[in-house]
């Protein structure tokens, strides 16, 4: 068995995989998230606030303790959008070269997409081919189209005039990567709480632009099945399922109507932060966005025409740690 590390940083969240695994899967030894918050404001100024690099430095000088002491012999990091976006993302990796001793992958969107393909597949067998999967994060949601048979990292992704049949051991036909995300939408749109009718309806408006180009580039129609991975879908579920406390295996592989994601998205935007603080599966890290993560996967739905969402707890970050198996 190798033991790896994959850190996936996003524009919310830090979040920390150790695994033992071989090709043929991963075993979990520690997983952890940190709610860093690295792209606040980055929509609005273009640059990563030195508040937010040092939330993010504090969370991974613990990482790089944990990593040392469970003995992992491989690390990969991979930053996404809010370090794609920022004018000073160079501060940021030096950062990260000093407190954990690797650099950082500031990854494209599309790499973003296979990643988190691999590792919603690996972690949810029997679902039907081909898939579209909604990777819904804090600046950025990725539509992916693939088969879950196949599941390689290095698959080439291919034009639409060419999706009929899936090329030979492929498993990601075409991806999309959208500026659209809880943070990035609540950020600049709803600024009040609850948000009104019409910054409600900017968001809206915002979210469905950004569809009509991600839908140029992925043909959702051919998908047999609709899955969503990361944190503003797995609480989705979580609320669905009325559950008393967060249960990642209660909430795995778990199926939400679009009636009941468009029920708990009206009443998640109409609650004060005081009562989405109270929900008993509200992460705190959460509260202040799940508002505009849970209008993004309305809209996605609604858009796609998918008529129910299949909630995975397996996301970039176990893609991350099945492509040190690989390399």
């Amino acid at each position: 068995m190798n033991r790896v590390a994959a850190i996936d940083c996003g524009t919310n969240s830090i979040r920390l995989l150790v695994a033992d695994g071989s090709l043929v899967g991963l075993s979990d030894v520690h997983r952890e998230m940190r709610v860093v918050r690295l792209g606040e404001g980055v929509d609005q100024t273009g640059r990563l606030a030195p508040a937010a690099i040092e939330r993010t430095r504090q969370a991974l000088a613990d990482y790089a303790v944990a990593i040392a002491e469970l003995g992992a012999t491989r690390i990969r990091m991979v930053a996404t959008s809010a370090s794609r976006d920022a004018d000073n993302a160079d501060e940021f990796r030096a950062m990260v070269q000093r407190t954990l001793g690797a650099e950082p992958e500031v990854i494209t969107g599309l790499a973003e997409a296979e990643l988190s393909f691999a590792g919603a597949v690996a972690g949810l067998p029997g679902v039907a081919d081909p898939l579209l999967v909604a990777d819904i994060g804090g600046g950025s949601t990725e539509l992916v189209l693939g088969s879950p048979v196949a599941t390689s990292l290095r698959s080439p992704l291919v034009p639409r005039s060419m999706l009929t049949q899936p090329p030979a051991g492929s498993s990601v036909f075409a991806a999309h990567s959208m500026d659209v995300g809880c943070v990035r939408m609540t950020e600049r749109h709803l600024r009040d709480d609850p948000p009104t009718a019409a910054q409600v309806a900017g968001a809206v408006a915002d979210i469905r632009q950004a569809l009509q180009a991600a839908t140029a580039d992925v043909p959702v129609e051919q998908a047999a099945a609709f899955v969503g991975v990361a944190g503003t879908v797995t609480t989705i579920a979580a609320i669905a399922l009325e559950l008393p406390a967060y249960d990642a295996e209660a909430i795995h592989g778990s199926v939400v109507d679009f009636d009941r994601v468009a029920e708990i998205t009206e009443r998640l935007l109409a609650m004060p932060r005081s009562e989405r603080a109270a929900l008993p599966v509200m992460h705190p890290g959460r509260v202040d966005v799940i508002g505009g993560g849970a209008l993004v996967l309305r809209v996605v739905m609604e858009f796609v025409g998918a008529r129910q969402v299949i909630a995975s707890e397996h996301d970039i970050l176990d893609g991350i740690a099945l492509s040190l198996l690989t390399d």
